[in-house]
């Protein structure tokens, strides 16, 4: 890999608890990454101090001080544009504040890109997880997104019915400030979604890969957060039609919500040929959760309870169409048009 090729870029706001990690672990990435810029997103916290302390010891790590919020912008996408404007390497990689990525995860991505003849490339993490109640929750809620989009491929997005990780985001550099950069998608709260679909309407190569074994993520301190925070983004409010979200919420009814009780009813009801097409759902659901196992990191037991909660996962979903939260690390923003 040619040295310089890439530029990594972090938002950040309010993340003194959680951007540590990441930091330590890019100090060990190889001549690839020429710089590490961290825009710190008017941060009421430690943020600062934290990155400015880890760039003592890392002379590629910068702290750019970012702008005031711009009209119609979150603050994500308006951090991660202060970045790229900054970046000087033909490669930028967009990591989120919570990733603890491997010291390998630049290269391979630049070479995946390279290899599959990827434009733009997102990645797939392994999750970790702080409690038993939110290894049950978390897996369910992430069925909800592979039931209705498939696992991640090596094949390019065909079509907009797709998803993307904004945790995880790699672009070429001055192709993609040309573009506009996030200015497309500068008020949705579901940025990554939004900004795949909008590159594969305009015409751009799009890929999606696993990267569990060079990423991990610990996106949330309890299964109460997640329970809010995937509000944002389960239900791709802003982004999906509201037909599709009509027939993603209807399917999942069916096959996750309604499959064990229809099965147990019928069980009761003594009509054993009845609880049939539940009772192959669920196998099919056990048999998913069983090679789901791998996105995370060091499951215990509690995980595989994880199908009791699938109702749960839909009724969030539905939830997220409904009434979108639109509240993120302090700041509440309008809805988009």
């Amino acid at each position: 890999m040619a040295a310089g090729s890439v530029s990594i870029v972090i938002p950040a706001r309010n993340e003194a608890l959680r951007i540590g990690p990441l930091l330590t672990a890019l100090q060990g990435c190889g001549p690839a990454v020429a710089e590490v810029i961290v825009v710190d997103d008017r941060s009421s916290d430690a943020t600062r101090a934290v990155v400015l302390a880890h760039a003592r010891a890392n002379p590629r790590l910068r702290l750019l001080e970012g702008t005031p919020l711009a009209a119609g912008w979150v603050g994500k996408q308006h951090a991660l544009q202060q970045g790229l404007a900054a970046a000087a390497s033909p490669w930028t990689l967009c990591l989120d504040a919570d990733a603890q990525p491997s010291a390998d995860l630049p290269d391979a991505l630049v070479l995946a890109a390279a290899v599959h003849s990827y434009e733009v490339l997102t990645a797939g993490p392994r999750f970790a997880l702080g409690s038993a109640w939110e290894e049950v929750l978390h897996p369910a809620l992430l069925a909800t997104l592979v039931y209705r989009f498939g696992p991640p491929t090596l094949t390019a997005a065909a079509n907009e019915h797709m998803i993307a990780n904004g945790q995880c985001l790699l672009v070429p550099t001055e192709r993609f400030r040309r573009a506009g950069g996030w200015q497309a998608v500068a008020g949705h709260m579901t940025e990554d979604v939004a900004l795949a679909r909008h590159l594969v309407r305009t015409g751009w190569r799009l890929g999606m890969v696993n990267a569990a074994d060079l990423l991990v993520v610990d996106m949330h301190d309890s299964a109460a957060e997640a329970w809010r925070e995937w509000g944002r983004s389960l239900a791709l409010p802003g982004v999906a039609t509201g037909r599709e979200q009509i027939i993603d919420i209807t399917t999942l009814v069916l096959t996750l919500a309604l499959a064990p009780w229809t099965m147990l009813a019928a069980l009761l009801l003594g009509a054993p040929l009845l609880a049939l097409p539940g009772a192959i759902l669920l196998t099919v659901r056990f048999v998913f959760h069983a090679a789901l196992r791998s996105a995370y990191d060091d499951p215990t037991a509690a995980y595989w309870l994880a199908p009791l909660a699938d109702g749960l996962a839909v009724v969030r979903l539905v939830v997220s169409a409904i009434r979108p939260n639109r509240r993120w690390r302090g700041r509440s923003y309008p809805q988009s048009r």
